[in-house]
């Protein structure tokens, strides 16, 4: 049997691949970074945000302490941006990406279970389910901090995910879906046989395919399908 059809938990990352979010991680960076003193335009500032490009889907708290070295600073940029980021959602500038409601709750009909994973800390997470009406939606929604601290690209969500839910006899059993790089090596290093990325967020086709991606997809609505054994 194709191992597709075999698939029982789905592990589903959120912005960008199910919550267009319409560029709110760089304005909010950018808010966090002028307010720890770096200017905007500025070479240090440019640096600064390719890296943020670069690390998409990473936990916040570390990509800041590689970018401002000790920890106090870290966690003051940190804070500054998860309140930009939460300001933003509050003025209603993100969205679902299209169809990914409907995708869910078609893969809980189908009996696969269905977890919310998140870079943000848990009070960002909150706001973006509140805004979307998305409280409820699933059964487990994870953030770095509820797998021990360490985000993408470390397999922890994803197993964590396992772990909490039951969902599955083994890893094999998992499907991963996102948007970034490290999506895709969280995919990978946690065993899942499907690693699909989708092409409504951060990083392009080669970029998903050079970190592991088993399948690339132009949106989460098409996961569905792949899962069915269709659309390969």
């Amino acid at each position: 049997m194709n191992e597709t059809h075999a698939i029982k938990l789905v592990v589903l990352d959120m912005a960008g691949t199910t919550v267009a979010d319409g560029g709110l991680v760089e304005q909010a960076f950018s808010a966090a970074a002028e307010r720890l003193g770096v200017e905007p335009g500025s070479d240090d500032h440019a640096t600064k945000l390719e890296y943020v490009r670069a690390t998409m889907g990473e936990s916040k708290i570390s990509v800041f302490r590689h970018l401002f070295g000790d920890e106090a600073k870290a966690q003051r940029a940190n804070a500054a941006f998860e309140e930009a980021y939460g300001n933003l959602v509050d003025a209603g500038h993100i969205a679902p990406v299209p169809g990914a409601r409907a995708t869910i709750e078609k893969l809980r009909a189908e009996g696969r279970r269905v977890v919310l994973t998140t870079g943000f800390a848990r009070v960002t997470q909150d706001a973006i389910l509140d805004a979307l009406g998305w409280q409820g939606l699933v059964e487990l929604t994870l953030c770095p901090a509820d797998a021990g601290g360490r985000g993408r690209p470390y397999p922890d969500m994803v197993l964590a995910a396992l772990l909490r839910t039951g969902a599955a006899d083994g890893v094999r059993e998992i499907a991963v879906a996102g948007d970034t790089s490290y999506d895709m090596l969280s995919g990978t290093r946690s065993g899942a046989s499907v690693v699909a990325g989708v092409l409504t967020g951060a990083h392009d086709r080669e970029q998903l395919l050079a970190h592991g991606a088993t399948h690339v997809l132009g949106s989460v609505e098409e996961l569905p399908d792949l899962l069915a054994g269709e659309g390969r």
